[in-house]
């Protein structure tokens, strides 16, 4: 695989080793395979991939509420998802389409282990999403995102077990403690379970599914894009964003001929508000897959851990609730975590 052609967005230009899609630490045109995929997203001051995760947590805040409105109002849990694929995946590949035409980016063979990574992680974002709107529906919110927030602890662990990477002792601890902070911010449990029986309750059971999908999706998206055999990161991220995103749409509506006729209808009815929900989820995936394209995706999630805060201040700010001290003691321990891993980890 060699990426020939001038790529001018996000990286550098030059031929791409023969093995840039290693997934472990081996040796590809004279540098590591992460050398290659972490040297192109620092040129000084913060890394690119920080920038890119925190961006993708913004975008994926407002694209909940908006898919927390559309589930409300008029759409199904899977029509809400639908909605996310249908309106970014045309953008997406006709960006890539205009880049391409332009000559600015050239596109690789994509090699068999690319389409395998990004069907079954497109399949598990799919599935999460559809959890999480569901568990939007629910009186017993907090306790489901405290859920699913654990993602980050599953990404390391599939990551492990997929990728072969790890995470530094320093990483983990960060982790660790991003994961207490979201534990304090989700609050009192409403349900009045106590103990571990919280777990057995309907909308933990949704979180906890959500988490454990995401975290899958993230390391598989992060093999695929280390599939694409081109320089630029954002151009891989790009690439892969477009392929993921048209099998998803085409994946959804599929099912919902099948399994609820008519929603897909609704979904291009609703296209005012959904259109929305599109064009922010194009925008924070393309950040996500750049983010996952540079670094290990466990650390990417806990950096995204901050979209809990920007849910918070989003609350303040519309609602005009107050934060409670607990709260505060949260985001503390979660921005600690973030830092920690930005400058120990």
């Amino acid at each position: 695989m060699s990426g020939s052609g001038p790529i001018s967005i996000g990286g550098g230009a030059g031929d791409c080793p023969s093995k840039i899609a290693v997934l472990r630490d081996e040796p590809a045109g004279g540098r590591t395979g992460r050398d290659n995929v972490r040297g192109a997203g620092h040129e000084g001051g913060m890394e690119l991939w920080i920038i890119a995760s925190l961006a993708a947590a913004g975008f994926q805040t407002v694209r909940f509420m908006l898919q927390k409105h559309l589930a409300q109002v008029s759409l199904s849990a899977a029509g809400a998802t639908f909605a996310r694929f249908v309106y970014s995946a045309p953008l997406a590949f006709g960006l890539l389409l205009a880049l391409v035409l332009s000559g600015r980016v050239s596109l690789p063979p994509l090699p068999l282990a690319f389409w395998g990574y990004g069907i079954v992680g497109g399949a598990a974002q799919i599935t999460a999403t559809v959890c999480t709107v569901m568990l939007f529906g629910r009186r017993n919110f907090a306790v489901g995102m405290a859920f699913i927030k654990t993602e980050v602890l599953l990404t390391v662990l599939v990551g492990l077990l997929v990728l072969g990477e790890s995470v530094s002792l320093t990483g983990l601890l960060a982790i660790v403690l991003g994961v207490c902070g979201v534990l304090i911010l989700s609050g009192p449990i409403e349900s009045g379970q106590q103990g571990w029986r919280r777990i057995l309750t309907p909308s933990a059971a949704l979180g906890l599914s959500a988490g454990a999908l995401f975290g899958v999706s993230a390391v598989c998206y992060r093999g695929a894009s280390l599939q694409v055999a081109v320089d630029a990161p954002m151009a891989r991220a790009l690439i892969t964003l477009a392929a993921v995103t048209m099998m998803q749409m085409l994946g959804m509506w599929l099912w919902l001929r099948m399994r609820e006729p008519g929603e897909a209808r609704r979904v291009l009815g609703a296209w005012r508000s959904a259109s929305f929900v599109g064009v922010t989820s194009m925008a924070g995936s393309f950040c996500w897959f750049t983010a996952f394209t540079l670094q290990n995706a466990a650390y990417v999630k806990t950096v995204g851990q901050i979209e809990l805060v920007f849910g918070i201040l989003g609350t303040v700010l519309i609602f005009r609730e107050t934060i409670s001290r607990r709260e505060y003691l949260g985001m503390g321990l979660l921005a600690a975590s973030i830092l920690a891993l930005i400058l120990l980890g």
